[in-house]
């Protein structure tokens, strides 16, 4: 075969492989390979520009993903714009809230003060063999209507949501209204003297006829972590000033105290199911947001023990996940709440997406026992009031995708489905 006589660029194998030649097949495939290095190099730019901006300083999201997205958006590229659509459209929703506080509840804390939080046990009732109902008994997985009479806890999540989505949509798009109204929001919850939530949670989830409040509440404030993130993605803001910040981390230090401190927080971290997970998830975010990185490191080293290698058998069951009444989806959110601790320990260099015990206990053995019943191989032989939905599985395991490479991961997510191309998932994993 005659050797070609002078080197062939990209820009110029689309017009040789048109040429009536020997060479055409060549051609063509080196074009090909040619539109493949460009994909790759531009990639590589991407994370390069992303490397040389400031990363945001959140800790659940994964930062350098998330700026190398944005960078993708401000060069042109349209794979992201169902989803930035979307997520304007909810940022524009999310402008109409108004600020949302602990002190509009129509009931007060036995403190008297309305500044502290205060709800009720969602899963116990009055006692139908008491002339007043009192004490409550539970009836797990069975939601009592009676605690929408006390707002707090509805008013957090309406709170965290707003906030979520304007931080997003500011870090992403750059539109200064969306993070006045971030800020506006958080100011209101956290900050005012006439609105802010003291940092407690003394008088949550109380049970009538039995306590004032427990441990177990400090679960409802498990998406003040994503509120932490929201934090970070507003550095830049004219908006979010240098006092709003200091603030912030005054009262996360003071909540953070409580936690380690207070009766109720010291059962919550005792607590040995997904309760003492989603403590460990609070209590290491706020550290690494004040921080304290040797206490989120310390967190993070004692949950292999402390519920890792606790909560998990070495065939992947969750034992004191599985006895509940809604055991498919209590043992997906306990493995959330391990995975997304697994996501802030990468940030003191430590490992628990691939941490093990001797006799097998681990995150990658909880998903692989899931796994079947989430795609109809196997019936769900445990409890699950409300009905199954294996689907709740397939966002866990996109999360571990990067971090499980074996040919055997890849071809399980090959069968999960696509995600809608209007998904907030794909702006915060940069596919």
């Amino acid at each position: 075969m005659r050797l070609l006589r002078k080197p062939i660029h990209c820009r110029d194998s689309a017009k040789f492989a048109r040429r009536p030649n020997g060479h055409a097949t060549f051609l063509r495939r080196v074009g090909a390979l040619c539109v493949s290095a460009i994909m790759f190099v531009s990639l590589l730019t991407a994370s390069a520009r992303a490397q040389q901006q400031k990363l945001p300083r959140v800790f659940l999201i994964d930062a350098r993903k998330l700026a190398e997205t944005k960078q993708l958006i401000q060069s042109g590229d349209k794979t992201f714009d169902p989803a930035l659509a979307k997520l304007e459209a909810d940022a524009r929703q999310a402008l109409q809230q108004k600020p949302l506080s602990v002190t509009t509840k129509a009931v007060t804390p036995p403190s008297g003060d309305k500044h502290d939080y205060m709800s009720q046990a969602p899963y116990f009732w009055p006692d139908p063999k008491s002339p007043n109902g009192l004490p409550y008994i539970r009836r797990d997985g069975e939601r009592n209507p009676e605690l929408n009479k006390i707002t707090d806890h509805q008013t957090l999540d309406q709170m965290e949501a707003a906030v979520r989505t304007l931080s997003l949509a500011f870090f992403l798009k750059g539109n200064e209204e969306y993070a006045g109204k971030a800020a506006i929001l958080l100011r209101a919850w956290f900050l005012d003297p006439a609105t802010r939530m003291n940092p407690n949670l003394e008088y949550a989830q109380f049970i009538p006829g039995v306590n004032t409040g427990r441990g177990i509440g400090l679960i409802e404030t498990r998406g003040l972590a994503d509120v932490v993130d929201a934090i970070g993605l507003l550095q830049g803001s004219k908006s979010w000033t240098a006092a709003d910040q200091r603030g912030l981390e005054d009262w996360f230090g003071k909540f953070l105290q409580w936690m380690q401190e207070s009766r109720n927080g010291r059962e919550e971290n005792a607590a040995k199911n997904n309760h003492g997970t989603y403590y460990d998830l609070q209590a290491a975010t706020f550290a690494l947001f004040l921080t304290r990185n040797d206490l989120a490191r310390q967190i993070v080293e004692t949950a292999k023990q402390k519920r890792i290698a606790l909560q998990i058998e070495p065939d992947g069951r969750q034992p004191l996940e599985l006895e509940r009444t809604k055991a498919w989806s209590y043992s997906n959110m306990n493995l959330d709440g391990l995975m997304w601790l697994a996501r802030l320990a990468e940030d003191v260099d430590v490992d628990l997406w691939n941490y093990q015990t001797k006799d097998g206990r681990g995150i990658r053995p909880a998903l692989e026992y899931l796994w079947p019943f989430a795609i109809g191989d196997q019936k769900w032989p445990y409890q699950q009031l409300g009905g199954f939905e294996g689907r709740s599985l397939f966002t866990l395991m996109r999360r571990a995708d990067g971090h499980y490479r074996d040919e055997k991961f890849t071809r399980q997510l090959s069968k999960i489905p696509k995600l809608d191309p209007g998904t907030r998932e794909h702006l915060l994993s940069g596919k």
